[in-house]
């Protein structure tokens, strides 16, 4: 499997897991857990969204392809360990969130320097 085929399979996951998040969140969770699910639901979604179009973008470079890893890894790692406080009870685990909010901030910030550089090349 090739890079872009292996990014677009790890978005859709991303995107999968963050719908069965949110129903779970909206249909099952504790009030008290809701919040959370919601919120790591949410953000793994968007950033499986950024994953994609990051595994499609045309002329892509190795740039953009870290930058599609970091959104769907920094999304998955982020709502998981939301996940693992709210369902499990394993409030350690927020040490392990801001992981994944530094991964899906570099994601951006490649994006941004991508897009950048792009602009410059056609210019």
């Amino acid at each position: 499997m090739n890079a872009t085929r292996s990014l677009t399979a790890f978005a859709a996951l991303n995107g999968a897991l963050a719908v069965l998040i949110g129903a779970f969140a909206a249909h099952g969770a504790a009030p008290e857990v809701k919040a959370l699910l919601t919120t790591g639901g949410h953000y793994q979604m968007v950033h499986a969204v950024l994953a994609l179009v990051c595994a499609i973008w045309p002329g892509r470079s190795r740039l953009v392809g870290l930058a599609g890893w970091l959104a769907a890894g920094g999304g998955m790692v982020f709502c998981l360990s939301l996940a693992a406080i709210g369902l499990l009870g394993l409030p350690i685990m927020g040490a392990v969130a801001p992981v994944g909010g530094v991964l899906m901030i570099a994601a951006w910030l490649l994006v941004l320097v991508a897009a950048l550089r792009s602009a410059s090349t056609v210019a």
